[in-house]
């Protein structure tokens, strides 16, 4: 594993979701690197125990380190001075899929706080939510699904970059935060199509 503050921080956020119950979706974890611009994504999905394959409901997470983030956290490395502490972009899709119904938002967002947990000092916030139709060959074939996202970004301080179990503990309290607004979106009456043969 490459020892690097980015990958330090995406073991931080997997230690918490893991720490939570969560389970990891098969195949579903992906790291990228922008060839033309360098900036480098982290994304995986994580669901309750004991969902259906796909599940029900799922949290979709991505880390993004952008290039100018970079630069930043190697400036701070080699001691150079900085006008901005370098910050990891991150976003948590909620989302609610194979719907057999259009779903109403209003009873989602109700369960749904406008925040996330602390993040070090930071918030993630809620966004609008997004509604979704699938159809099939026969157009009568519809699955419905509703996302909301929560974004924003986490930055990395002197203290953080000093020192890196601080990661650990700002991000420890994402794992029960994601899962409890997974169980509240669970208890909400929904209509799934059955399980695919």
């Amino acid at each position: 594993m490459l020892d690097h503050v980015f990958t330090d921080a995406i073991g931080a956020l997997r230690d918490a979701v893991e720490g939570a119950m969560l389970e990891r979706q098969a195949f579903e974890e992906r790291f990228q690197a922008d060839v033309l611009l360098g900036d480098l994504t982290w994304e995986t999905s994580y669901a309750l125990p004991g969902e259906e394959m796909p599940p029900h409901i799922r949290a979709d997470i991505s880390l993004q380190w952008p290039t100018w983030a970079q630069t930043a956290y190697r400036s701070w490395y080699i001691g150079e001075p900085l006008d901005d502490w370098p910050r990891i972009d991150i976003e948590i899709v909620l989302r609610v899929q194979r719907l057999a119904e259009s779903p109403d938002p209003r009873p989602v967002l109700a369960v749904l706080p406008r925040e996330s947990s602390l993040i070090g000092s930071e918030r993630l916030v809620r966004s609008g939510p997004t509604i979704e139709s699938m159809h099939g060959h026969d157009l009568d074939d519809v699955q419905w699904a509703i996302e909301v996202s929560y974004e924003g970004s986490y930055e990395l301080d002197e203290d953080v970059l000093a020192d890196g179990s601080k990661l650990d503990e700002h991000f420890s309290s994402m794992g029960g935060w994601i899962a409890s607004t997974l169980v509240r979106l669970g208890d909400l009456t929904f209509t799934f199509l059955p399980p695919d043969t």
